[in-house]
C-alpha cells in the first residue's frame, strides 16, 4: 500500500470538508437537535428498567454520538460518486494504485471528519453529567474510531456502485438508519419485544454503541473484566474488518463505465 496517496487522498476528503460549511452544519446540527429536542421532551417520562435515574437526555447522548458517526460516513461517501462524475476517480483507478490505498485513503479521511464532529459535540458531555475517566476516555475514543470505520467503509462499499447521489441517500436511510435506530440508541434493548429485542443483539451497530456508552460508567480495569464489553469489542471490531474487506473487494472488482 502506498501511504503516500492514502495520505494525499484522506487529505482532500479534509478540505474538501472545509470548503463546505453547510455540509458542516448539516451534519452536526442535525444530531445536535436531535439530541436536544428528543432528550427534553421524552426525559420527564423515560423509566428505562434497571437503569436507576437516567434522564432520557443522558441516555441518548452516546446515540447522538452514533448518529454523528452515521451521518459523516453517509456525506463523505457521496465524494466517491461526485468524483467519479468528475473524472477524478478514473484517474485515481488508472494510475498504478494499491486498491487498498484508495480504501484506506477514502475511508480515513472520512472517519477522522466524523472524530473532529464528535469531538465537538463531546464538549457537552459534561452538561449531562458524563465524565470519563483518562482511561475510559481512551477506550471512548476507541468505540469511536471503531463504529467510524464501520459506517465510513459500509458506505464507500454502497457508493461504489451508485450512480446517483440521490439514490445513495434513499439507500442509506433505508439501510444505515435502521441499523442504528435498532442499536438501542433510541431506547434500552431491556423492555423491548422479544424479536425486536433479538434483532438489537444481533445488530453489530448495537455493540459498537456499546464501545462508546460504557466507557463514560466504568473504568478500564472495569471494562477489560466485563464479558459484555469484551463481547461487544470484538464484534464490533470485526464488523469494522468485514465492512473494510467489503469495500476492497467492490474496488477490486472491474466496474462497467469506470
Amino acid at each position: 500500500m502506498s501511504v503516500n496517496v492514502a495520505i494525499a487522498l484522506a487529505g482532500r476528503e479534509w478540505v474538501r470538508f472545509i470548503r463546505q460549511p453547510q455540509r458542516v452544519l448539516g451534519s452536526i446540527g442535525q444530531p445536535l437537535l436531535f439530541w436536544l429536542f428528543l432528550g427534553s421532551g421524552f426525559s420527564p417520562s423515560f423509566k428505562p428498567p434497571g437503569m436507576g435515574e437516567i434522564s432520557y437526555l443522558e441516555y441518548f447522548y452516546p446515540g447522538a454520538l452514533l448518529m454523528m458517526l452515521l451521518f459523516a460516513g453517509v456525506f463523505s461517501c457521496i465524494t466517491v460518486i461526485e468524483d467519479r462524475d468528475q473524472g477524478f476517480l478514473q484517474s485515481v483507478l488508472a494510475a498504478p494504485v494499491a486498491r487498498f490505498s484508495i480504501v484506506a485513503g477514502k475511508v480515513g479521511g472520512a472517519a477522522l471528519i466524523a472524530l473532529f464532529q464528535c469531538l465537538i459535540l463531546l464538549v457537552a458531555a459534561p452538561m449531562v453529567g458524563l465524565v470519563p475517566s483518562l482511561g475510559g476516555a481512551g477506550l471512548l475514543l476507541l468505540g469511536l474510531i471503531v463504529a467510524s470505520v464501520g459506517f465510513t467503509a459500509l458506505g464507500f462499499g454502497i457508493a461504489w456502485g451508485m450512480n446517483s447521489t440521490s439514490g445513495f441517500h434513499a439507500v442509506m436511510m433505508v439501510f444505515l438508519m435502521p441499523l442504528w435506530m435498532l442499536s438501542g440508541a433510541l431506547f434500552p434493548t431491556a423492555g423491548a419485544p422479544l424479536w425486536l429485542e433479538a434483532v438489537m443483539l444481533i445488530n453489530p451497530v448495537s455493540h459498537a454503541l456499546t464501545l462508546i456508552r460504557a466507557p463514560f460508567y466504568a473504568d478500564v480495569p472495569q471494562l477489560f473484566s466485563n464479558g459484555g464489553y469484551l463481547t461487544a469489542l470484538a464484534v464490533a471490531g470485526l464488523w469494522a474488518v468485514l465492512c473494510l474487506a467489503f469495500s476492497l473487494w467492490r474496488v477490486g472488482r472491474v466496474e462497467k463505465g469506470i
